[in-house]
């Protein structure tokens, strides 16, 4: 049974089936992505709404989304493409698109002041070879790419993709890896990796959702920003560090939004070993 090899879960998956994202699929023994050129969402943003504060601020760029994810985060901000069951609705709803008329939209935006193309709203990376194909065309076009992701995939995906990537976001979402396997169920290790090598091809910033009860001390923020400085040694760039108050949502409704004084507490203990970090949702 063919193995899928995007991903830390490695989904064998049979003959019409996919895989745990909901996107891997096998067709005719091979391991594809079902939703290339599948589009949920399209809209032109401010760059800063990624968020990116330090890569190309004021532009514009055009998003674009398709369905599925990897993960399992409760708190999703875009449940109804991601993982939930509408999401995968989408499978048989959303409009195909390809590569170039994605690209040929994003040229025609220029006028209004865009950049390029952003992958985003779901995450991009279990469709990476939509992502591959679009991002060449555009960079072959003169524009830029921007990838938002939660960077739960292998490097071989990310060589895939690298050459034609000018910016990421990454969701770092916790410093712990029982946060990633009990309540994300990710996988903390492949995220560090990911994103140590994502700092040494393009520019990234990361973003933290800071969750009452779940992720919110100082010593957690404090490991959190140390290990992103060592990073930056490394590389010999800045990265960018958001850090991002939380709002009930989806499935996480038991609490509270996170507090502003806790945002601003963290932001500080941050900035202890990072020069560049911002609040968000304040």
């Amino acid at each position: 049974m063919p193995v899928c090899d995007v991903c830390f879960r490695h989904c064998k998956i049979e003959e019409g089936s996919t895989g745990f994202c909901g996107v891997r699929a096998c067709v005719e023994g091979q391991i594809v992505s079902a939703n290339y050129g599948c589009l949920t969402a399209l809209a032109l943003d401010p760059i800063e709404k990624k968020p990116l504060k330090m890569f190309r601020p004021g532009a514009k760029i055009l998003s674009v989304g398709s369905y599925g994810c990897n993960l399992r985060c409760p708190f999703c901000q875009n449940s109804g493409i991601s993982w939930s069951q509408k999401a995968f609705e989408y499978k048989d709803m959303s409009e195909r698109h390809s590569p170039q008329e994605i690209v040929t939209a994003a040229l025609d935006l220029r006028a209004q002041g865009n950049i390029g193309v952003a992958f985003t709203y779901n995450e991009p990376l279990i469709g990476y070879e939509f992502v591959r194909d679009t991002a060449k065309l555009s960079k072959e076009a003169g524009m830029q790419n921007v990838l938002v992701t939660n960077g739960t995939a292998t490097l071989k995906v990310l060589d895939q993709i690298a050459p034609y990537i000018d910016a990421m976001n990454i969701d770092l979402k916790a410093f712990s890896a029982d946060f990633y396997r009990n309540f994300s169920d990710g996988d903390f290790e492949m995220t560090k990796d990911f994103i140590a090598a994502a700092v040494r091809s393009c520019h990234v910033e990361l973003t933290t959702l800071i969750i009452p009860g779940q992720n919110d001390t100082e010593e957690e923020m404090r490991a959190l920003a140390a290990w992103v400085a060592g990073l930056e040694k490394q590389c010999g760039k800045k990265i960018p560090l958001h850090i991002t108050r939380f709002f009930p949502t989806f499935k996480l409704t038991d609490r509270g939004p996170t507090p502003v004084p806790t945002i601003m507490r963290l932001v500080e203990v941050a900035k202890e070993n990072l020069e560049f970090v911002f609040a968000g949702n304040v």
